[in-house]
């Protein structure tokens, strides 16, 4: 297939057939394809003659960009991060993340979570979970632990959940007094599988962390820029994260942009100390805060996000009660949404037969096993409706 041009939710390919997209490029295009108000404010830029490419020099575009997302972002909600640019991607963010709290400690180990995925560069890659990815590095991945997500027990048991669960999973792991630099976590694992962790669960977390010294990262690549609501995934926890990365929509328009939110007193880099070329991308800066002051200025985006997931999450769990014979778990928050089969096969056949009704979803999990919804958030009721009957549709041809 050879997609040729796209507006909001649709892809089309080249014979015109319209595809409805439940990708949004993995949550980089939470405002769609092509929004308008986003593409007036880049190609005014354009044809302006803007500044492009900017490395680390102050520009209008960096200004606009960084008052916008302190005025409507960060300073409502009583957050002072200082503002990193550490390259155009989210393993960029990740990856200065992970530098900075093994140097601000003096630690070296990471613990992170079962089916996390955080990139593909080495770092990066030593707190992901996918078997498949790290069996591409070539070299030992280290100085990362792997705990379970969301905290169980071997029966399921969810008593731990709470302060004191960091200590005791270290403990029965042999890391003992070994404190490690940091914790880094997504509330809602994307690739993982649509795993929602449990709020109380964070909080306790969270605290842990607190009493040991340990720098606490949210990676909010995926799930942050309202995809589960909020804007930051973080939020419906209390949580004040030490650090948190984002990347994806907050470019706006799907133009790379990745930003690492550092607590000021944990901000020791050195001038230089982590660098790269395409950390001044100015069109995603401009696009960037066209999407904040569009979309974020009041509570709007954040009530149709939830109120849209929670039909999103009716339509799935009817559809799940409708199929006799297999178990289909429907999983999410926000407008971040799965439906979990007994196999990825099943799931595979699903997505596939999506496709073939004009409709684009992704598999996630250890095993592929869940199917993977991620519609724009500007997503209208009428194409919300019709995308949902075209999944029920491949859901029933399969199952």
């Amino acid at each position: 297939m050879v997609f040729d041009r796209a507006a909001g939710c649709w892809l089309y390919d080249e014979n015109g057939r319209g595809y409805l997209d439940f990708f949004a490029g993995a949550s980089a295009l939470n405002y769609g394809h092509n929004n308008p108000a986003l593409k007036r404010a880049l190609l005014d830029y354009v044809t302006a003659d803007g500044v492009t490419h900017s490395l680390d020099m102050y520009t209008a575009a960096k200004r606009a960009f960084l008052s916008a997302l302190d005025e409507i972002i960060l300073r409502p909600r009583g957050l002072d991060y200082r503002v990193q640019f550490p390259g155009p991607g989210g393993a960029n963010a990740v990856e200065a993340a992970l530098k900075l709290a093994r140097k601000v400690t003096g630690r070296a180990d990471i613990v992170a979570f079962a089916g996390a995925f955080h990139g593909a560069s080495l770092g990066a890659l030593a707190v992901t979970g996918s078997a498949l990815l790290r069996g591409g590095s070539g070299v030992p991945l280290t100085n990362a632990l792997s705990l379970p997500f969301p905290a169980r027990d071997a029966a399921g048991n969810q008593a731990e959940l709470g302060p004191g669960w960091l200590e005791r999973k270290l403990a029965a792991a042999g890391i003992g007094g070994d404190i490690p630099a940091g914790v880094i976590v997504e509330v809602v694992q994307g690739e993982g599988g649509v795993n929602v962790a449990r709020l109380d669960w964070l909080r306790g977390l969270a605290a842990d962390c607190r009493r040991h010294g340990i720098v606490l990262i949210v990676d909010d690549v995926q799930m942050g820029c309202g995809r589960t609501g909020p804007f930051f995934s973080f939020e419906p926890a209390g949580l004040t994260p030490d650090i948190v990365c984002l990347s994806k929509s907050i470019g706006g328009y799907g133009l790379p942009l990745a930003l690492t939110l550092i607590r000021p007193e944990l901000d020791i880099w050195k001038p230089g100390e982590h660098n790269g070329t395409f950390r001044g991308v100015d069109p995603a800066f401009v696009t960037g805060t066209a999407a904040l002051r569009t979309y974020w200025s009041d509570q709007a985006m954040q009530r149709h996000t939830l109120a849209t997931g929670e039909r999103i999450a009716a339509a799935l769990a009817e559809l799940s009660a409708a199929v006799d014979g297999i178990r289909i778990q429907p999983r999410g928050r926000g407008m971040a949404h799965g439906l979990a089969f007994e196999s990825g096969g099943l799931a595979g056949k699903v997505s596939s037969k999506a496709f073939e009704c004009g409709l684009l979803v992704e598999t996630c999990g250890q095993a592929g096993e869940v199917v993977k919804l991620l519609p724009p958030l500007t997503i209208t009721d009428s194409e919300l409706d019709q995308g949902l009957a075209l999944l029920g549709e491949a859901v029933r041809a399969v199952c």
